[in-house]
């Protein structure tokens, strides 16, 4: 299933937060993403309805096994796309990190298996 940019935005950010911490909390992925907390509570009960993630009332958030298999592919992405810009274009790992957030839900599968070859990766 395909998901905007934004949904894309938020699992990413879970994962990332989930890695570092366990868990995330509204105030958490407000603060990573540069936006309000009424945003990302409105955000938070689109994805719970979507069955991405599991929400307490002012709790920890987590991936489902469904939100997480979608927030690792996007995750690994963007690591591929930013290593790729690092290789190729030579940018610092954070002017192309940054890069890589924006074009990461853009490329399309066969621009990402290209990549992976340029890079030496494969799929994780």
């Amino acid at each position: 299933m395909n998901y905007n940019k934004s949904i894309e935005m938020y699992l990413e950010t879970i994962y990332i937060l989930e890695i570092d911490h366990g868990h995330a909390h509204v105030v958490d992925i407000a603060e990573h993403l540069g936006i309000t907390k009424p945003s990302v509570t409105k955000a938070m009960d689109k994805l719970k309805q979507e069955g991405l993630i599991n929400k307490e009332s002012y709790g920890h958030i987590i991936l489902t096994e469904k939100g997480g298999a979608v927030a690792k592919k996007i995750y690994y992405k963007h690591c591929i796309v930013a290593l790729f810009l690092e290789k190729s274009l030579g940018l610092s790992p954070r002017e192309a990190s940054i890069n890589a957030c924006r074009m990461e839900h853009f490329i399309t599968d066969k621009m990402l298996e290209a990549i992976e070859t340029y890079v030496g990766e494969t799929k994780a």
